[in-house]
């Protein structure tokens, strides 16, 4: 009796904190809906900012976040999925893979300006990549292995061992089991993990700022060399340190839904490409 009582607490409990956030974000996301709704339009999404970021579009973030994106997937899948193989696959149980493990599962919880500072370090300076689209996307991409990591190695863990045997019963030898049994298997799961990955990256201000974010750019960047404009950066600036932060404040809520509506796009994504290859 008293066991049942506790599950239906704990339960209760749960749906009460699960109902607040819900509400929370609700509430937050309706905000953001009602006044950034109004500015969004094609010139908003196609033009420069003009006159002091008071007016114009924001075409140079939206360019700049798709880039930076794409850079650090570029960077993180094939280091992520290969060292996630290598531990699910090659390993052996021992107390350095482990160490490996938990160093990687810290890594993902270290906060994201350390990540900004060991970029400046390493891709900016060391490098020689300088303030670029290119050190900024590696740098996202370091931020975004760790999870890559863990999520990769979960899918490959719940591939049923009985698959395996079949491939070594059938005389594939171990890549050729991981190449045409394991890795298909895994692939939404992995693919999950990468896009929701991706997103989190697309929406972080502290890595890039001291990689090559700017303030303000006339030009589309021409290579992955130059300075770029970003919407996390872009909303930090209109929200803190304009100059009119009352008269741009519209832009501000208009900037915040459209980087809101990428990452969900990003999220769902990721939802409609699992569900896909589950039914396959």
């Amino acid at each position: 009796m008293r066991k049942k009582t506790s599950q239906i607490f704990g339960f209760a409990f749960m749906l009460f904190a699960a109902s607040v956030v819900t509400a929370l974000a609700g509430l937050m996301f309706f905000q953001l809906v009602y006044n950034g709704l109004p500015v969004l339009s094609w010139k908003f999404l196609t033009q420069f900012p003009q006159k002091g970021m008071t007016e114009g579009g924001i075409l140079p973030a939206i360019y700049g976040t798709t880039l930076i994106t794409l850079i650090s997937t570029l960077f993180a899948t094939p280091f992520g999925v290969g060292c996630a193989v290598y531990l699910s696959e090659y390993a052996s149980d021992t107390w350095a893979t482990r160490i490996i493990r938990a160093s990687i599962r810290n890594l993902a919880g270290v906060p994201s300006i350390v990540f900004g500072l060991f970029g400046l370090a390493i891709f900016v300076e060391g490098m020689g990549m300088g303030l670029s689209a290119l050190a900024a996307g590696c740098t996202l991409g370091l931020l975004t292995l760790p999870s890559v990591i863990t999520t990769t190695e979960e899918a490959l863990h719940n591939v049923p061992r009985i698959n395996r045997e079949g491939a070594f019963a059938l005389g594939a030898t171990k890549w050729e089991c991981v190449r045409t049994v394991v890795l298909p298997s895994a692939v939404p799961g992995i693919l999950t993990g990468v896009i929701l990955a991706l997103s989190r990256a697309a929406g972080e201000t502290a890595p890039i700022l001291f990689t090559g974010v700017a303030f303000y750019a006339r030009y589309l960047p021409g290579s992955v060399w130059d300075e770029f404009m970003a919407i996390p950066y872009h909303l930090y600036i209109l929200s803190t340190q304009h100059h009119d932060i009352e008269h741009v404040r519209p832009l501000a809520y208009g900037s915040g839904l459209v980087l809101i509506l990428l990452v969900l796009g990003l999220n769902l994504t990721a939802f409609a490409v699992r569900a896909k290859y589950q039914r396959q």
